[in-house]
């Protein structure tokens, strides 16, 4: 684990983004942590534009195009979660700084980039394990090509995939609870 490398100050309750690549982990880490915090939890996978979900079914890379109006409605839809409750759980491949930079604008408000990071065969064997999911293991490579890791001046700390769900909570609410 690393420590948010930016600090991240919470006025009320945390407002995280999980990120990282398809097989990642995000949702299941996501819900995990937000049952933890006892905060809403969004999928990002629920913001898509149906196109973007049939352009993904037929392994085509969505496009920063694609992904804009995307990102508009997950930020707007984090915003909405944490006006109403105080803090919010999301999950957000977010790969380009662009992207955590815009979602941190949209949400205004204090937030965490929690990073899943793991080396491309185990994201590869996750994700074919998956049967329920419309992403193809064939756009992981895609995934991981556009990916800008977090740097040291975003507020964001990496976790490693290969840790388990209890443990990757309890260094996750760890990291929230000392940048609070």
């Amino acid at each position: 684990m690393s420590m948010a490398a930016l600090p991240v100050h919470f006025k009320q309750k945390p407002v995280v983004i999980v990120m990282g690549v398809s097989g990642s982990g995000k949702s299941t880490v996501g819900l995990a942590l937000a049952r933890q915090l006892g905060l809403p939890f969004l999928d990002a996978d629920d913001f898509h534009p149906p196109a973007n979900v049939d352009k993904m079914s037929r392994a085509i890379p969505l496009s920063d195009e694609d992904r804009w109006p995307w990102l508009a409605a997950l930020s707007s839809g984090m915003a909405d979660a944490a006006d109403r409750t105080g803090g919010v759980v999301a999950t957000c491949s977010a790969l380009k700084r662009c992207y955590r930079e815009y979602l941190l604008k949209q949400v205004a408000r204090p937030l965490m980039f929690v990073f899943l990071d793991g080396d491309r065969d185990t994201l590869y064997e996750r994700m074919k394990q998956r049967s329920d999911h419309y992403m193809p293991v064939s756009l992981l490579d895609s995934q991981l090509a556009t990916l800008e890791r977090p740097h040291a001046d975003e507020p964001a700390a990496t976790f490693s995939v290969l840790k388990s769900i209890d443990e990757l909570i309890s260094e996750i609410t760890g990291s929230l609870n000392s940048a609070e």
